[in-house]
């Protein structure tokens, strides 16, 4: 009977533990944006690039605003609030392109890389010297036999989701 007291006692301190890491965890996150901002704005991106598909400038607006709601403790505005952004976002697709790496014994690619490449302006409405205005850029390798269409919504998955992790580490990090 008292051995199992004991257990139970042990798992309620890890039960415990693991609640108060995971409280940190979601403070930490929130941790990163200055507390007087409480809002931001996300513009729609605009396609300068020349090859991308249909509709990824919208994709790539979505996931920005998915990753500062998600991340941090801030309330979107929608372009026809009446409230100035505490922090805001104007983004271009710059670059969508695929590119032969690994060159073979045939002169033939036998590795492909899709890189896409986005343009940020941000601005801080509390703080001017904390806007800036950067390029971020991250690429998916595909062997060079496989049709891009079969791994395109993949590899801008996993693009997109790096460089909207640079641009909110940026954004927010002050590392």
């Amino acid at each position: 009977m008292r051995k199992s007291k004991r257990i139970l006692g042990l798992g309620g301190i890890i039960l415990l533990a693991l609640g108060v890491l995971t409280a940190c965890t979601v403070s930490f996150k929130s941790a990163l944006v200055d507390a007087r901002i409480n809002n931001f704005y996300v513009a729609e991106f605009e396609d300068n690039s020349l090859n991308s598909p249909l509709g990824l400038d919208v994709t790539i607006t979505e996931a920005l605003r998915q990753k500062i709601r998600t991340e941090g403790r801030l309330e979107e505005l929608g372009q026809d609030s009446d409230l100035e952004p505490d922090v805001e976002f104007i983004g271009t697709l710059v670059d969508f392109r695929v590119t032969g790496e690994a060159p073979g014994a045939n002169e033939f690619a036998e590795l492909n890389r899709l890189t896409i490449s986005v343009a940020i302006e941000y601005y801080n409405r509390y703080n001017e010297k904390d806007n800036w205005k950067s390029n971020f850029s991250f690429f998916f390798d595909f062997p060079s036999d496989v049709n891009l269409e079969s791994v395109q919504e993949e590899a801008t998955d996993v693009i997109l989701r790096q460089i909207m992790e640079d641009i909110f580490n940026k954004a927010f990090g002050k590392w």
